[in-house]
């Protein structure tokens, strides 16, 4: 494998580093979006019994004091769902609480997509860098003074090609699974986006 890197030139090395970002952003996020880490145990319970307590009008100072912070840096969903709890405890009327919402769930929405616009243009451009690498290669051979003056056998010419060709094919194989775990994670964010805005409607609807 590193005879073939070296044989394919200098174009293959951003390639190679792309593929190691790509590899690391498909970990990390795949990592981040597990419903375990965006919803830990024992959060849900928590938010609707703090509601519960709300709702029965128990003590909004202890929510306030203790319970709400520690949930605060539970899990990355658990700003929305306390901003809920939060607006509820000062008083907000509707559409106060909701004006609120919106802008605790754009931050949290961020968060999900953190990363997969890298991914995605990764994917798009390791062909592109493949292509080019290729182009490079065949330049280089066919510029070469051997192959100008006919000296140059068949059987290297045929080798130099292939050697070419490999930034091609190296392209294709980063950008084929870097699309491919794109399109999955970026179906685990909307997935657990709508997760969250489920949780939040059902609490929303419990105190307003």
């Amino acid at each position: 494998m590193y005879s073939i890197l070296l044989s394919a030139g200098w174009p293959i090395w951003p390639l190679l580093i792309i593929s190691i970002i790509g590899l690391a952003i498909a970990i990390e996020r795949y990592w981040y979006l597990r419903f375990t880490h965006i919803f830990p145990e024992g959060l849900l319970e928590s938010v609707f019994s703090s509601a519960n307590q709300l709702v029965n009008q128990s003590s909004n100072q202890k929510l306030d004091d203790t319970h709400l912070e520690n949930l605060i840096i539970h899990s990355p969903a658990s700003p929305l769902l306390t901003c809920v709890l939060k607006e509820k405890i000062v008083g907000s009327n509707t559409g106060v609480a909701l004006e609120e919402l919106q802008v605790v769930a754009q931050s949290t929405w961020l968060k999900f997509d953190r990363y997969l616009g890298a991914l995605a243009t990764i994917a798009t451009i390791a062909p592109l860098l493949g292509l080019f690498g290729t182009v490079v290669g065949m330049i280089e051979i066919f510029g070469s003074q051997g192959a100008i003056d006919g000296a140059g056998s068949p059987q290297q010419l045929a080798h130099g090609i292939s050697v070419a060709l490999y930034n091609t094919a190296f392209g294709l194989l980063i950008a084929i699974p870097a699309l491919a775990a794109w399109r999955g994670l970026r179906s685990m964010a909307n997935q657990r986006q709508r997760e969250c805005e489920e949780f939040t409607r059902q609490l929303f609807k419990k105190l307003f």
